[in-house]
This record gives structure tokens, sequence and C-alpha cells, in this order.
């Protein structure tokens, strides 16, 4: 095998010309085999990977889907003659030139280097304030990393030595397999370089709501298997999610106005300080605006994301996927 192989596992249901630009990403950047696995796509989506070269695996349909399973199915396709190195990769994202370069050097230089992600951007960040949000999301601090997303150049000796991704988490699965590989005493690391363009194609409230109820999932359930970890997003949910609405509409009830006009004034206040922040990131006054806004809103739909996944693990049932395009 090629000392500098790498091989990539891609993953999407109905991503179309997304699908398209992520494959013909990675035939430019040298990939030497790509698996492309299909979670029930209608839009032919399987039928274009196989036309650009990628072996496409048809996720069973017996099962619900979700991106841990497909990324498991991905990688069980390479097998025990899999590169070292495999790049795993959301359907709806494009690989930036000169990334692979990138994260081999950094793995080659750091043997102890589990993984490494670097600057994932949103393709067209103005086109929509969720698709902007989208991009500050991705702008995480370089250095020493508590996880990586979707998107992530890895050594696949160490996802085998896990038992590859929970099949069962929906939400935030990357972050979960973090945490055990970190346990197994891995280490990551996001660098200052240009990984990979997204393309979230949000566009409406009702995307933005679904987007952050997963969000919510993500929190309870990962944080159920690793108390240690999204401890304080679980608490800033129950806090503005919950006990302030609740506080307030117990005021009204009770006849004491100064509950809810000091819940209120908390909202007012975590505005402001994400109005500064998002002014001091250099966005216009409108779009910083609008950011805050939504970031103080989507407490509520988080909150739906973690109380759906304390019901179906009161009633017993799979979690299935939560879909925003």
């Amino acid at each position: 095998m090629e000392q500098d192989a790498v091989d990539a596992v891609a993953i999407g249901r109905n991503e179309g010309e997304r699908l398209i630009a992520c494959l013909t990403s990675l035939r430019a950047a040298g990939v030497r085999r790509i698996v492309y696995v299909d979670s029930g796509s209608t839009d032919g989506s399987a039928a274009a990977a196989a036309a650009l070269g990628a072996e496409v695996v048809p996720l069973d349909l017996s099962r619900p889907f979700t991106a841990a399973r497909a990324r498991n199915a991905g990688l069980d396709r390479l097998g025990p003659d899999g590169a070292d190195l495999v790049q795993m990769i959301d359907g709806d994202c494009a690989l930036a030139p000169g990334w692979l370069a990138a994260g081999r050097a950094t793995l080659a230089a750091d043997p102890g280097l589990t993984a490494v992600c670097g600057r994932r951007r949103e393709r067209f960040p103005v086109a929509s304030v969720y698709n902007l949000l989208c991009d500050l999301e991705w702008n995480t601090p370089v250095g020493p990393a508590r996880a990586c997303g979707g998107d992530v150049l890895i050594r696949r000796a160490a996802l085998t030595a896990i038992g590859g991704y929970r099949p069962d988490v929906i939400a935030a699965e990357d972050d979960e397999i973090c945490q055990r590989l970190i346990a197994a005493g891995g280490r990551l690391a996001r660098i200052d370089a240009e990984m990979t363009r997204h393309d979230a194609a949000m566009t409406r409230f009702g995307q933005w709501w679904r987007r952050a109820v997963r969000a919510g999932h993500g929190f309870a359930q990962v944080g159920g298997l690793h108390p240690h970890y999204f401890v304080a997003e679980r608490r800033r949910v129950w806090l503005w999610g919950a006990a302030l609405p609740g506080a307030a509409l117990a005021g009204l009830a009770a006849g004491w106005p100064a509950l809810p006009a000091a819940a209120a004034g908390l909202y007012a206040l975590s505005f402001a300080r994400g109005l500064r922040r998002f002014r001091h990131a250099g966005l216009p006054p409108r779009q910083a605006a609008a950011c805050a806004g939504l970031i103080v809103l989507s407490k509520f739909p988080n909150l739906q994301g973690v109380l759906t996944w304390r019901l179906r693990q009161l009633r017993g049932r799979a979690a299935t996927i939560i879909e925003y395009k």
C-alpha cells in the first residue's frame, strides 16, 4: 500500500449537486478509494456517485438511518486493506485544495495524534442568516481539540480499536466518538488550514429550527453517554429554555409581575451580549442582531430536542434522524 494513501468515506441522502461537488473534490485531491454510503436517496445520488467512480454502499433500509451507521458501513466497505488514513466527509461538503497534504503532514509529524480537522466554511454564508450562523459555528479554535466534526482526517486503526461510531447516536455522533477516542488515549487537533466547504442550504426558519432541535437531541444523548461532555450546553438549555420561562409563567399566575420582568431583562441582556460578540467579530449591525436573536431563541428548539430524547428513553423507542433539508 502506498505510504501516503488516503481513502475517503462520504455519506449522504438526496444531496444532488452537492454530492457531485464532494466526490469531484475527493478525486481532485488524489484520494485512493472513495466509498459513498447512500441513506435511501431518491434523487439519483447513488447512480451519480457510481458514475464518478465511487464505490456505492446502500444503507440497509430495515433499520433507522443515522450518520453513524452510514460512516460505519463505509469503513466496513474499506475492509482490512483500507488505507491507514481515512478522510471522513459529509456529502454536502467539498474538500478544499491542499487539505489532504496539510492534514497528512500534521499526522506524520505527530504519531500520537489520532485525528486532525481544519476550517470548515459555509459555501454561501450570505445567502441567509442561518447559513451565516453555520459558518460562525465552524470557526473553532486552532490547537488541541475536544472533538472534530463530520469532516475529519483520522487514523483508521484508532477507529477500529474502539469499534467505530455508535450507530444509535442520531446527532453529534462525531462528538461522541471523539470522547471515546480521547478516553482510549488519543489526541485530536484543529489546524489552521482550509478543510471543506459546506452547503447548509438553509433558507427557511423551519429548517433552522429543526437543526436546533437536532442539536439539543445531541446534547442530551451524547451527554448521557459522556456526562463530562456538553455540560455547559445542557445547562444553558435548561436555564434559558425551561427555568426562566417557567419562572415567568409562575410569576404571571401568582400575580408577581417582577418575575416575568426579570426574565425578560435576562433575555435582553443575553441578546445584548450576543450582539456585542457578533459586532466584535465584524458583522454589520443587522446581521449581528439577527444572529444574536437566533442564539437566544435556539434554546427553545434545543429544549425540544432534549425532551424528545428523554421521552424516547422513557418509552424505550429507538431514536430516528432529525433532518433539516
